[in-house]
């Protein structure tokens, strides 16, 4: 499945994407607020792949590689981290290269994750959760019409500790395409 836009083509993630992913995910500032430790190994990126290629199999998640279309530089991932089919929610998550970041990208790939969960999916609720401190992953969140809806104590577990995590979540009774 690929989705685009003027300039972003979110393609599922094969292992062929593996060595930009590893680079993305080996990256410590990409690496930061996720719950994931610094990849020092490019088969680290090969077993994720597999994994989320699983999940996706089992109608259970789908992760996104996301590529610039012009260069068709691989600059990030994104997508809906679990499926909730009877209560039609699901969760997002994303990440960029820091070279990528305040240039709007992760606002638009939001944007079309949105888009993509409540005209083709068919969800009512989108959920993204946020680590206390990633106020520019909150920031793309916000401009995307999510509601911040409180604060989750030690709502994960992450590098061996628990973190607080920001909940936002859009409803398709919120959302307004453009």
């Amino acid at each position: 499945m690929t989705l685009q836009t003027k300039r972003l083509q979110l393609t599922e993630m094969t292992l062929e994407d593996a060595p930009a992913l590893f680079s993305l995910w080996s990256h410590p500032d990409v690496t930061r607020f996720m719950n994931i430790d610094q990849f020092t190994d490019e088969q680290q990126a090969r077993d994720m792949i597999t994994l989320l290629t699983e999940l996706a199999a089992e109608n259970k998640a789908l992760r996104f590689s996301i590529f610039n279309r012009d260069s068709g530089e691989l600059i990030g991932s994104c997508g809906y981290n679990h499926f909730d089919r009877d209560n039609l929610i699901t969760e997002i998550g994303y990440d960029l290269l820091p070279s990528h970041w305040g240039n709007g990208i992760g606002t638009e790939a939001v944007e079309l994750l949105t888009r993509h969960a409540f005209e083709v999916l068919g969800m009512n609720r989108i959920e993204a959760k946020v680590e206390n401190g990633n106020d520019a992953s909150a920031a793309v969140l916000e401009k995307n019409g999510y509601l911040f809806e409180g604060t989750l104590r030690d709502g994960e577990k992450s590098k061996g500790r628990y973190v607080d995590m920001k909940l936002y979540a859009i409803l398709r009774s919120d959302w307004k395409p453009e």
